[in-house]
């Protein structure tokens, strides 16, 4: 059994962090509000430390899932960091959805001082992460992450290393890309069955065995048909990643038409107040819009 630190005890990673010492691991949680530490530590059985350094000192891995760039070189390289106490041959998991550019940024930094750092971001949301059933898009050295693939396999329904560092990166942001579209195809297809006087309910129920489904669609279409977005991937972190992806398609060439459409929906999205509300609100600034 490993010794881990987790840092980051948000709605993905308090069950994540869960799952690592329901396996057995020795864990240490820290988390910017000390009170959901503590009481991760009295459920779990783990401990809690006041800073990412002290908790992340002697462990074999420290693991993060934050909020976005900032937080997570706050945790690795602040005034407290993890890699402060870190010891050499130790390995770093991220799991936040951030740039490009900070992964590899922080890989560097990293490398210097002789720790791993694979970027792992993850899809599956927090019924992924509480079922212990996520996607984990991993880039990074191919020797540290066979190291740390059975750690991450503890919450993982799929783990894959990607490529070199950053690509786990680079296919969060072609998830997200891929979600902004069937997400809004999913509002307008509900928005037009509503329009046209049809049973919502069971036209999704016809469709969605054919090749109109989807995990969306599977998943939403009732709170969706219900008015009801208290709940998921709040609005405000989509925006956060699409805005990643359209930075990323500036420098690379991509062309993103659609996605920087539904960026701005997005936007309106949070006029209407929707900033915490899940991703499946499109449909609401559709009805909105009559």
């Amino acid at each position: 059994m490993a010794k881990i630190t987790f840092l980051g005890l948000g709605v993905m990673g308090y069950p994540m962090a869960g799952h690592l010492a329901a396996a057995g691991h020795e864990v240490t949680v820290f988390n910017r509000t000390t009170a959901k530490a503590e009481a991760w530590a009295k459920q779990h059985g783990g401990n809690f430390a006041p800073t990412p350094a002290l908790a992340a000192k002697g462990a074999d891995f420290v693991i993060s899932c934050v909020g976005n760039d900032d937080d997570l070189r706050a945790v690795c390289t602040g005034p407290d960091g993890a890699f402060q106490s870190m010891a050499e041959g130790a390995i770093f998991v991220d799991h936040t959805t951030v740039s490009a550019a900070v992964t590899r940024e922080l890989y560097a930094i990293a490398a210097e001082t002789g720790i791993g750092f694979v970027d792992a971001p993850v899809s599956g949301g927090q019924a992924g992460a509480e079922n212990g059933a996520l996607s984990v898009m991993c880039g990074g050295d191919q020797d540290k992450y066979d190291v740390a693939e059975p750690i991450m396999q503890v919450y993982a329904k799929v783990c894959r290393r990607l490529g070199e560092n950053g690509a786990g990166q680079l296919t969060k942001m072609v998830n997200q890309i891929c979600i902004a579209g069937v997400v809004q195809g999913l509002s307008e297809a509900l928005h037009f069955a509503e329009k046209a006087g049809l049973d919502g309910e069971a036209v999704i129920e016809t469709i969605s065995a054919g090749a109109a489904g989807s995990w969306q669609m599977q998943n939403r279409y009732k709170t969706m048909l219900a008015d009801e977005y208290d709940h998921g991937f709040a609005v405000d972190w989509m925006r956060k990643d699409l805005g990643i992806c359209l930075d990323t398609a500036d420098e690379n060439g991509a062309s993103l038409p659609m996605t920087a459409l539904v960026d701005q929906f997005y936007k309106d999205v949070q006029k209407l107040g929707g900033n915490r509300w899940d991703t499946s609100s499109l449909l609401k600034r559709l009805r909105h819009m009559g």
